[in-house]
């Protein structure tokens, strides 16, 4: 690069853009990385990266109110688009968790310091699990790093078609949460209509004893049956997300990208 100062401006706009990926990101938004830690990380990735991104083509290595705003809007596209997976797995554990009558059940989540279902922070964390295995982080770190070519530093302009198209994603949740949760809302709503029908063939059967834990065990075993489909549905949400983000920021609303 030309001087220490294109240098160091092409630092800073590399920074906003990963800090605000790493901001909501799955994995990379979790407490329980430790915040210094995500800052020598994001650091190091600036650093690194700011000789590289800051001589493509159509560049614009200058500190101004536009450019911190449009690498900002970037790491955020591709931050609250991912997070979406987050929030599917969460809602399909409420879902699941009224099924197995542990609507009363919920624990203090370490990411957003609200309570949640019991369920819905295992869900998070089988799927944080899958992440990582899948190595799912590393593709979202190098499709973040090839976003720098189709929008170079400090020419993007967020549009508002981008951000009705992530409202528009965001309604999606009810429906890939009720897609994941449907075995077992599927498999307990059968037990309630075979329970019911024994209660009225035979009026003295404890039918509220009964319920509640053969619903529950019954839900726990579909469930555990389903695991095995978890990985294959996680990912591919998380590649759809992937997608969507990529064509928000490649868009309308991106400039600079005919070099």
């Amino acid at each position: 690069m030309q001087d220490w100062t294109t240098y160091l401006a092409a630092m800073t706009l590399v920074l906003v853009r990963v800090s605000g990926m790493v901001v909501f990101a799955p994995f990379f938004s979790s407490n329980a990385l430790p915040a210094r830690t995500k800052a020598v990380f994001v650091l190091a990735i600036a650093w690194l990266l700011a000789p590289l991104v800051g001589t493509l083509p159509n560049a614009r290595a200058d500190i101004n109110f536009s450019a911190i705003l449009g690498e900002l809007a970037v790491g955020l596209v591709y931050g609250l688009t991912l997070a979406l997976l987050n929030e599917i797995l969460l809602f399909a554990g409420q879902i699941m968790g009224v099924q197995f009558s542990f609507s009363l059940v919920n624990l203090m989540d370490p990411s957003s310091s609200i309570e949640t279902p019991l369920l819905g922070d295992l869900f998070q964390l089988m799927g944080t699990l899958v992440l990582i295995t899948a190595g799912l982080d590393r593709i979202l770190l190098a499709s973040l790093f090839r976003s720098f070519r189709a929008v170079p530093l400090g020419t993007y302009a967020m549009a508002p078609a981008t951000s009705l198209a992530l409202v528009r994603a965001a309604g999606g949740i009810f429906f890939a949460a009720v897609e994941l949760a449907a075995p077992v809302l599927a498999a307990t709503m059968l037990v309630e209509i075979a329970i019911s029908l024994m209660g009225k063939l035979s009026p003295q059967l404890p039918v509220m004893s009964l319920t509640v834990p053969v619903k529950t065990l019954t839900g726990f075993l579909i469930l555990a049956g389903s695991l095995a489909l978890w990985p294959r549905f996680i990912e591919a949400r998380f590649a759809g997300l992937l997608d969507l983000a990529q064509q928000l920021i490649a868009g309308p609303g991106a400039k600079g990208l005919g070099g």
